[in-house]
């Protein structure tokens, strides 16, 4: 393992088991044995600890300049975007002469479809897929590309699998929630759905997704809906991280930034192209004027 340290940046939780598991997974990624890399650390942007600004501290102290950071999230929204480079561009302030180059997001691949399909089929059993419909769920977003690549993945984990239908949803900012995509799937025809959460670890939204999936089949007997696992701490979700990493340390990141509401004037959107990205508030992280940042994702996720 001797190449450029690996810095993994997640979000944050305010979900004891989810911050459990990513300190599981670090755990996973630091004992792997063809790691490429020389050492690794993680962090939060906000809710949790560790705050990144930690983790990045720590390899700086072992004496790294040059980072591969990799953003812990599986579409390109706000925080792959704006708020995790914010954050990084801080912490180049604190630590002068510190470099990084940023990874892509994990998503979509076909590793995380094995994956997703692997949940699917727990839920499954021995039901027949071709009575089967998904129902998709990703976090959503106020970013429309980031909501259209869930529509992608949602055609990807169709084709080919042999499964009725795969439909895209959403638990937060954005249509359809998840009620409203279990009612399409019943109106057209649905007997049997598998609802698959598009999430990494358990945490408040993965949550809200089971309840609002309970419900839906309180009021309707007839159906059969089961939801599946999160994605999770695995070696193949540690397969595309490191995936990741060579990529970023070859220079080959291939973003699609076409359709980028911070590049491309896209409707509804024009206001973003071009705005100054702040980091977030972490509670663990006072030295940093954070503005009004923080207090409008709260309203976005209310």
């Amino acid at each position: 393992m001797t190449g450029l340290p690996l810095l993994v940046v997640g979000h944050g939780t305010r979900s004891d088991s989810g911050v459990a598991e990513f300190n599981a997974f670090m755990n996973r990624l630091q004992r792997r044995q063809d790691a490429p890399y020389c050492a690794s650390a993680g962090g939060f942007i906000e809710l949790s600890r560790p705050p990144v600004t930690e983790a990045v501290a720590s390899l700086v102290g072992q004496g790294h300049r040059e980072l591969i950071a990799l953003p812990l999230v599986l579409v390109a929204a706000g925080h792959g975007k704006g708020d995790i480079p914010a954050a990084l561009a801080r912490e180049q302030v604190r630590h002068p002469g510190m470099s990084y180059s940023y990874g892509r997001p994990l998503g979509p691949h076909p590793r995380l479809f094995e994956i997703l399909e692997q949940r699917i089929e727990t839920v499954l059993g021995d039901g027949d897929r071709a009575d089967t419909h998904v129902l998709l769920v990703g976090r959503g977003s106020t970013d429309p590309d980031a909501n259209a690549e869930i529509a992608k993945v949602a055609r990807l984990l169709w084709e080919g699998r042999g499964y009725a239908s795969v439909e895209p949803a959403f638990i937060s900012l954005a249509d359809p929630g998840v009620p409203a995509g279990l009612e399409k799937l019943r109106r057209l025809g649905a007997g049997r759905i598998v609802v698959a959460p598009y999430f990494l670890f358990p945490g408040i939204l993965p949550d809200r997704i089971v309840s609002q999936s309970d419900a839906f089949a309180e009021e309707h007997p007839f159906l059969s809906i089961g939801v599946a696992e999160l994605i999770g701490d695995c070696d193949e979700l540690a397969d595309v991280v490191i995936e990741r990493y060579v990529e970023a340390v070859r220079g080959d990141i291939r973003m699609n930034c076409d359709t980028c509401i911070y590049r491309t004037a896209m409707p509804g959107f024009g206001d973003r192209v071009g705005q100054a990205q702040r980091p977030h508030h972490h509670p663990d992280d006072a030295s940093h004027d954070h503005g009004d940042h923080s207090r409008d994702h709260e309203n976005l996720r209310a």
